[in-house]
């Protein structure tokens, strides 16, 4: 029998005691977790009342990849133009396989970054992962996952170590000496868009040691780059904008949280509602228009639906059931009021809408904070900001379906309470309410610098939203785009008398829906601005009931006599509204089938981010057409695959711009004719760069009749001849290039390929 030393039996015996607290440390902070994440907290329900997740979580549709580039955009935007289809040719990732490497099974990846718009369920899909470890239901090879928020970060002032940090939230861990060392950690940092961390990973001195003291800033930015804790997991998530503070070198793996699917968004509305025959109704409600559809892509867009079509559906004289965004935001912010007042007043047999004067008092001053914040570009807000506002931070509790307390007392060390809106366009339906009711109670257009000086006599209703117009078309990026559509149906004399309860006068002024529809028409006919700014003015127009221009587009689509008509411009982005919205995927967009004049040809070319081939050769486009080109390669499920813009005086620059699409992970186009377009050798600079640093799918190039001369293209041919190059057939007819350049690149290229390329290398016998 072997016997042991005394040292060995000692180095057995504290293994097993560090095994022990390392068990009882897991078990501990399990159940906190369990406790924690078990229930969510939807809308109204409170600490006492929260939902099951098991009960209403329904799975979300995370997919692989993602652009490196930062989306500014208004999110809404984003999510209008992704929702076309989920793209068959996107990776989906299983929530619980996130971490495990899809090229190599058993092993992990370090660090993820998961992403996605305000609301879409990133940070339910973290409590879902959680909670099923702290249950034993995944991911059991995990020794310890500590979650973290920024927003409670972004209260640590003091220095300490990382061991120290963790201990903070987690004191569990003060029973086990170090964490470094055969036990599998994985740290969650969720919502880094709430980050007010100066996280510089250029300038920030280096750290290794757990047990050293430093700044957070300083502990955060070595626990990313791998210098603390490198055996690690590391899971960080944040909305699109913010994502750029994290150096994508340090990033292994990339997620986009997509939101529900067509059968995901069914399912939950089956989930959220028991009765099968009522679930059924609010289906085919949402399905009735598209811009509710699309928006139904967010999980808590979906509840907001639910929940308003869930009372009004059952009482009937509630009103109409709402067919817009506007109408839909006004009922739930009344219908929530009143289910307050039932829970805490028992006011049972009330009408839901009828407001209190504390009722009034409080919807004011919250619309007052969300457009205060919303020109500020704040989306979380402290204690003093809505002190500052009027109100009451005991009272703000009680809407929690609108302003939500977000501090976390299980984590955090402050009780520094944190408020956000339930959603970004829930603050901005609320600022739109604080616009339209400033100027209706007061006479004050606050839209204008000179408001306070503002009278009723100088101001009118049509001058405010004249100003909501002009300050949503000086936003680049389309960040008041949502705020002008609910401000403009807010002032929709049907929708204004379920404001009733918070005007001094009601009625006092009902708007002349005719002066703004030709103002918001001349706008459009104008073509000063974007076409994205262009149709979101379809969507106003909508907002108000004036579809007009639209329905005679939609008809004459339907009659087929579309082609026989010249189309004006405003018709041009009506088109463009039209196609973009329509759940179809155009097979072919020709853009010469239109007739209307060259200058009108810009507004349609957003048509392309609904096409699989789109054909824009010969149409007199120049450079500036590119960005829009671009842009459509770009988005997230990208249809084109057949992009044809030859003989079009686009030059080098307009290349680049193509180039841009072309870097984008999102674009799967596989024909690009660039022939006659004016360019030279620089281009192939271009293409080389970009397609020797793409995955590209590109299987046909045509770059005949242009100047790229043999110093062009002996830039672009290591990208040929290299193994990434799918192409099959190249065209370079009449391309300045010498005879013997051209036989040396045909055997160059024959010789490395496994299959020949087609080179039409015709008419290019000329000397340089």
């Amino acid at each position: 029998m072997r016997s042991f030393s005394e040292d060995q039996v000692l180095k057995v015996t504290i293994q097993l005691a560090s095994v022990r607290k390392m068990l009882k440390c897991q078990e501990k902070i399990k159940e906190k977790l369990r406790m924690r994440f078990r229930h969510i907290r939807e809308g109204l329900a409170l600490q006492k009342t929260h939902v099951v997740l098991h009960d209403i979580y329904t799975e979300l549709y995370i997919t692989e990849g993602g652009s490196d580039a930062v989306q500014s955009e208004h999110e809404v935007r984003l999510i209008e133009k992704a929702a076309k289809n989920f793209s068959k040719q996107e990776t989906p990732v299983k929530l619980t396989d996130i971490f495990k490497s899809p090229s190599e099974p058993g092993d992990y990846i370090r660090m993820v970054l998961t992403k996605g718009i305000a609301g879409i369920g990133k940070t339910v899909s973290v409590q879902k992962f959680i909670l099923d470890w702290a249950e034993n239901e995944a991911n059991q090879d995990i020794d310890l996952i500590l979650p973290l928020f920024f927003r409670d970060l972004n209260h640590e002032k003091k220095d300490c170590s990382l061991m120290e940090l963790l201990q903070a939230y987690f004191f569990e861990l003060k029973d086990i000496e170090s964490i470094e060392n055969g036990i599998k950690v994985l740290l969650v940092l969720d919502g880094l868009d709430e980050c007010r961390l100066s996280l510089d990973f250029d300038n920030t001195r280096n750290c290794s040691d757990i047990m050293e003291p430093a700044s957070v800033e300083v502990l955060l930015t070595n626990l990313i780059r791998g210098n603390l804790l490198p055996r690690a997991l590391l899971w960080i998530t944040s909305r699109p904008a913010a994502t750029n503070q994290i150096p994508s070198h340090c990033v292994q793996r990339v997620t986009k949280v997509r939101g529900f699917s067509d059968l995901q968004k069914e399912g939950y509305f089956h989930k959220k509602c028991t009765n099968s025959d009522l679930a059924d109704t609010m289906i085919k409600h949402v399905k009735s228009s598209r811009s509710i559809d699309m928006m139904c892509h967010i999980p808590i867009f979906c509840w907001i639906m639910a929940t308003v079509l869930d009372i009004m559906l059952k009482d009937t004289e509630l009103g109409e059931i709402p067919k817009n965004q506007t109408q839909l935001y006004t009922h739930y912010l009344l219908i929530q009021t009143g289910l307050k007042n039932r829970k805490y007043q028992k006011a049972m047999h009330e009408d839901l809408r009828k407001l209190s004067e504390s009722d009034r008092k409080m919807i004011l001053n919250l619309a007052k904070l969300a457009f205060q914040e919303l020109e500020k570009g704040n989306l979380i807000f402290y204690e003093d900001d809505l002190k500052e506002c009027g109100i009451d931070i005991n009272d703000a509790s009680d809407f929690s379906s609108m302003c939500t307390q977000l501090f976390r007392e299980e984590f955090g060390l402050y009780r520094e309470r944190v408020f956000c809106f339930l959603h970004l366009s829930v603050q901005e339906h609320l600022a739109a309410v604080h616009v339209l009711c400033t100027y209706l109670n007061e006479g004050i257009n606050v839209l204008e610098s000179d408001s306070h000086t503002s009278t009723t006599e100088q101001t009118t209703l049509t001058r405010v939203l004249k100003s909501a117009v002009e300050k949503a078309l000086e936003s680049e990026n389309g960040h008041f785009d949502q705020f002008l559509r609910f401000l403009l149906g807010l002032s929709f004399e049907s929708n204004q008398k379920l404001l009733q309860g918070l005007l001094h006068h009601p009625q006092k002024q009902v708007q002349k829906k005719d002066e703004i529809v030709s103002f918001i028409k001349r706008k459009i006919s104008e073509g000063d601005i974007t076409e994205t700014a262009t149709i979101n003015l379809f969507h106003c127009l909508n907002e108000i009931n004036h579809d007009y221009l639209v329905k005679d587009i939609q008809d004459s689509l339907h009659s087929s006599t579309l082609f026989e008509k010249e189309l004006k411009p405003e018709e041009c982005s009506a088109l463009a509204f039209v196609l973009l919205m329509s759940k179809d995927v155009m097979e072919v967009f020709d853009l010469k089938e239109y007739k209307t004049e060259p200058p009108n040809r810009q507004r349609l070319l957003p048509i392309i981010r609904a096409s699989k081939k789109a054909i824009l050769s010969s149409c007199e486009l120049s450079e500036k057409a590119c960005e829009t080109v671009a842009s459509a390669l770009r988005i997230g499920n990208s249809p084109v695959r057949e992009l044809d813009l030859s003989n079009n005086n686009i030059g080098d620059s307009g290349v680049g711009h193509i180039c841009s699409g072309l870097k984008s992970p999102h674009c799967r186009l596989e024909i690009l004719s660039l022939a006659g377009c004016k360019i030279t050798a620089k281009s192939c600079e271009s293409l080389a760069s970009t397609l020797q640093g793409t995955e590209s799918h590109l299987q046909e190039l045509d770059l005949s009749f242009n100047k790229l001369t043999d110093s062009g293209m002996k830039v672009l041919e290591p990208w040929l001849r290299s193994e990434q190059c799918k192409v099959q057939r190249v065209g370079l007819r009449q391309c300045h290039l010498s005879k013997d350049y051209c036989r040396s690149l045909n055997e160059a290229l024959s010789s490395s390929q496994k299959k020949q390329m087609d080179l039409d290398l015709r008419e290019n016998d000329l000397k340089n």
